[in-house]
């Protein structure tokens, strides 16, 4: 078994993984699981930084080390930093290696290929590779089934679509131009989600319901109602006195609301979204009353 594993690895490009943060994480132990070696964990010379890829690099039998002293033998390095620190990292590690015959990539939702140039200069081809899933602190998200919005320089994506393949995920393309409106879908459907869960926390209270306890007394209808949208779309799971068309409730819920304006706001957003996007009865008689 160990030999047949030593023969799957040599056949995989080791990875080297710039970052140690909660994507760094996830990504560096499925990659792991799914047989690359992971040749080095890459951080900032910060002391916490430093302290969290020496302890995901021992969980993975590989070496933790700070950019100043990086050598990148690896044929991949995988960019698993914020955002802002992508093209500043990239510019950092340019003339470490030999980056010709290299793929550099980058986790960024919103950001291009582009912003790893400064390695296509030096002869890496360059992609984005983002999973469409929230990594927070505590949580070992599973990537089997996830979609990975590729794009950039074809040996680049070529490399990224077998390696996400190998993390049984599902890679699909993208354009540059459409990265933004792409990671703002995946605001709707994660953060913005939580914001919303966090908001109906709130409102809770309003009725006399202490936060801990809403969160249970939530989570069944939040199963039901991401089981009916997974089975039967969004025309079919839509429910409540919006669908009715009953116009009474919905004034109460808007006078109730008052005791907690931000949760009214997004009440009246949601509400008029769904007589846009969903079916409705009275749909007049509530756009008018929504417009308040």
């Amino acid at each position: 078994m160990a030999e047949e594993l030593s023969a799957k690895q040599a056949m995989k490009p080791r990875i080297a993984i710039v970052g140690a943060g909660n994507l760094a994480s996830a990504m560096a132990t499925a990659l792991h699981a799914a047989g690359y070696v992971i040749d080095q964990i890459v951080s900032r010379g910060r002391a916490a930084c430093s302290q969290r890829a020496r302890r995901l690099a021992g969980e993975l039998g590989s070496y933790a080390v700070t950019a100043a002293r990086a050598q990148l033998h690896a044929e991949v390095v995988w960019f698993c930093v914020p955002d802002r620190a992508i093209a500043a990292s990239a510019e950092s590690l340019s003339e470490v290696t030999d980056w010709r015959g290299k793929a550099a990539l980058h986790s960024s939702g919103a950001l291009s290929s582009d912003e790893l140039a400064s390695l296509r200069q030096r002869g890496a081809a360059v992609a984005s590779v983002h999973p469409l899933m929230t990594f927070v602190r505590g949580s070992q998200p599973l990537l089997v089934g996830v979609p990975f919005a590729i794009e950039g320089d074809r040996r680049a994506v070529r490399a990224a679509r077998a390696i996400v393949t190998d993390l049984r995920g599902k890679p699909f393309s993208i354009r540059k131009q459409d990265k933004e409106a792409y990671h703002a879908w995946g605001m709707f459907v994660s953060p913005l989600l939580t914001a919303l869960l966090a908001v109906s926390e709130r409102v809770a209270g309003s009725a006399g319901v202490r936060r801990s306890a809403a969160k249970e007394r939530m989570l069944p209808i939040l199963r039901q109602t991401l089981a009916n949208y997974a089975g039967l779309g969004a025309p079919q799971s839509f429910s409540g006195p919006i669908v009715r068309g009953d116009v009474e409730t919905v004034k109460k819920h808007l006078s109730a609301l008052r005791a907690v304006p931000e949760a009214r706001e997004v009440y009246l957003a949601l509400a008029r979204a769904a007589l846009r996007d969903l079916p409705t009865k009275n749909r007049a008689t509530l756009g008018k009353i929504l417009k308040r």
